[in-house]
């Protein structure tokens, strides 16, 4: 499953909580308005926490395939090159 999947499934998430909290709660006016609020704010921290553990996850993961493809890259040129003066 890929990130944005994962990003939109959370948005989703929190959305449809908030929109079943509104639609069933026993408050009224601003004692609802309230809890939205804090629930939004809830919702906004563990978002983030979730996003910044999927960054430690794939940070590494992106930075080896940096690597990796800048070391073929280094390896085809100079094959290139050695083939070039071969002929």
């Amino acid at each position: 499953m890929n990130s944005s999947k994962i990003v939109l499934g959370i948005i989703g998430g929190v959305a449809a909580g908030a929109l079943m909290g509104v639609l069933f709660a026993p408050d009224k006016g601003l004692k609802t308005r309230k809890k939205i609020v804090a629930k939004a704010k809830s919702s906004k921290d563990t978002l983030k926490d979730k996003l910044d553990l999927l960054l430690q996850t794939v940070n590494p993961i992106y930075e080896n395939i940096i690597q990796t493809n800048g070391t073929l890259i280094s390896e085809g040129e100079r094959k290139s090159d050695s083939g070039k003066k071969r002929f």
